[in-house]
């Protein structure tokens, strides 16, 4: 790994003194540091940065500085590139950036002589078809979410699986997400954790009128079919919380594996279980 891209949040005040440092490391050992624009602006004299979108086709190994939502923004541009993400937290919560300030530069010794792990893990993509014709495709790491605006009554979803009727929902919305994203928005609405590197897709209704709905675990291969029933409503499809897409009556919204895989970079030792225990005070009285 010759290349290494670094992104940063640039509005947390930790941002202001690493950039600077692991720009410094890495030129000590020889590393060519390809900065993002924001994070460019953290480091004297740095030269102009590279856009986000540009970043992950120019370098070997991206550093993420933030938290859990600078790291999805920068898996869905990633894609099919294949470029290892190491995700370091900055902020709050942080399942995806399990890596803490204090452990940045002993995991980049750790990576550089061969000591980490990698993790892949499967992303989803989603299209919109409206009367017959695609309107949009998007791909996430974490989830798809289709819910009615804050004034919207409840909203009625019709699901097919592999073509195959499912289930109706009348609630709130419904959220598509993968192992990944079910410690995210599908943990805080009743769905089920579910080990990362799992090939699966976990449907979990928001606020269902039906009592009898429950979350569903489906094979990851299987493609789902939501159709909007209900008119005249505000409703959007969101990706990971960052991405939204205005859904009109009757539009179906068809959520497939993506070709595209993640690949996380983590210290051996630091497995889901210990995040787990870490992040959810798992085991504490």
């Amino acid at each position: 790994m010759k290349r290494i891209g670094i992104v940063a949040k640039p509005d947390r005040p930790e941002a202001r003194e690493v950039v600077p440092d692991l720009t410094r490391w890495l030129a000590t050992r020889g590393k060519q540091v390809i900065l993002e624009k924001e994070a460019a602006a953290l480091v004297p004299g740095a030269t102009s940065g590279v856009r986000k979108t540009d970043l992950p086709g120019q370098v070997d190994l991206l550093v993420v500085l933030g938290g859990d939502g600078t790291l999805l923004s920068m898996a869905r541009l990633v894609g099919d590139l294949g470029v290892p993400i190491l995700g370091v937290n900055l902020g709050g919560l942080g399942f995806l950036t399990a890596t803490t300030l204090e452990e940045l530069f002993p995991a980049m010794e750790a990576l550089f002589a061969g000591r980490m792990q990698v993790e892949e893990r499967m992303m989803l993509a989603a299209g919109v078809l409206r009367q017959g014709q695609w309107s949009a495709e998007y791909v996430a790491l974490n989830d798809v979410v289709i819910t009615k605006s804050a004034m919207s009554r409840i909203i009625d979803l019709a699901v097919a699986v592999e073509g195959q009727a499912a289930t109706d929902y009348r609630a709130d919305g419904l959220i598509i997400s993968t192992p990944t994203g079910s410690t995210a928005y599908g943990l805080s609405a009743g769905g089920p954790i579910v080990y990362p590197t799992m090939d699966a897709v976990v449907l979990t209704p928001i606020c269902s009128h039906t009592l009898t709905n429950r979350p569903i675990v489906l094979p990851g291969g299987l493609r789902i079919e939501v159709t909007l029933l209900t008119e005249n409503q505000e409703v959007m499809l969101t990706l990971d919380g960052q991405v939204g897409h205005a859904l009109r009556a009757r539009d179906t919204v068809e959520i497939r594996r993506a070709a595209s895989r993640i690949r996380l970079i983590r210290f051996p030792d630091k497995h889901f279980f210990s995040v787990l225990r870490t992040k959810l005070k798992w085991g504490e009285r």
